[in-house]
């Protein structure tokens, strides 16, 4: 189970971000991958997230929420699943 100990307190300041969202209105299914993803259809999906991603006014903000918070599954920032725990560990080692 995640634990949300680490997510910001309700506070629309914290989340203000995430209503200029390029992702706002689409469906969760373009950025987390179905039950049995694999190979070829998941590296589709995520690229045609990410380029999502790379026209958002608030992919920064969107990333270091992810990393925060450690957000375990999906595109979030531009970043994929694998690319946030390879950053979160070389964070850890600091």
């Amino acid at each position: 189970m995640t634990t949300t100990a680490r997510l910001p307190k309700p506070n629309s300041e914290e989340w203000a971000w995430q209503l200029r969202a390029a992702c706002r209105d689409l469906r969760t299914a373009h950025f987390f991958h179905p039950e049995n993803e694999r190979g070829g259809k998941r590296v589709e999906r995520e690229r045609r997230a990410k380029r999502v991603c790379r026209r958002c006014p608030v992919i920064a903000q969107c990333r270091e929420h992810a990393l925060r918070t450690r957000e375990p599954y999906g595109v979030w920032g531009g970043l994929g699943e694998q690319e946030r725990r390879g950053l979160l560990g070389g964070r850890a080692a600091r």
